[in-house]
C-alpha cells in the first residue's frame, strides 16, 4: 500500500522543514553582513581606498570592488586599530585567498620543497663513489 502525500511535510508549528531551513540560513547571512560590514567600514576610514596589492585606486563609484581582507585568515579577530586588516581590490582579495588555500592543501611546504620522507628510492646514491673511482683510474 502506497500512501501519497499531499504537500510539503509539516511540523507541529505549522512550518514546513524548509521555511524552518530557509529562516535560519536568511538570519544567519544577516548577521555575517552586518560583522562585515561593522568592520569593512572602520577599515575604510582607517586605510586608503587603494589595493594593497595593485595599488588600483578607488572613489565612491566602485568602492564596492574594494574588499577587506584578514591578514591572518581570521574573520574573528576584527582588533578596533586595523592592524588585521588589508584592503583589496576582488581580484587580488581572490588571489590571496587561493594562494593561502594552496598552502594549505600543500600542508604548508613553500615553492620548491618536496617532501623527502616519502620518497623511498635514490637514483644517484652511488653516483658519488662512481666518479670517485673514475678519477682514480
Amino acid at each position: 500500500m502506497t500512501i501519497k502525500s499531499s504537500g510539503p511535510d509539516r511540523r507541529s508549528d505549522g512550518k514546513t522543514d524548509k521555511q524552518k531551513i530557509d529562516k535560519v540560513v536568511a538570519k544567519a547571512r544577516k548577521a555575517q553582513a552586518e560583522q562585515e560590514q561593522t568592520y569593512r567600514e572602520q577599515s575604510l576610514k582607517i586605510h586608503p581606498w587603494i589595493c594593497a596589492r595593485c595599488g588600483r585606486e578607488f572613489t565612491n563609484r566602485n568602492l564596492h570592488l574594494l574588499t577587506v581582507h584578514h591578514k591572518d585568515h581570521n574573520h574573528d579577530n576584527n582588533p578596533s586599530d586595523g592592524s588585521n586588516w588589508e584592503n583589496l581590490c576582488i581580484y587580488c582579495h581572490e588571489n590571496e585567498h587561493r594562494r593561502y588555500l594552496d598552502h594549505v592543501e600543500g600542508e604548508g611546504m613553500d615553492a620548491g620543497e618536496s617532501r623527502q620522507e616519502s620518497l623511498t628510492h635514490n637514483p644517484f646514491a652511488a653516483l658519488k663513489g662512481l666518479m670517485k673511482n673514475e678519477k682514480d683510474s
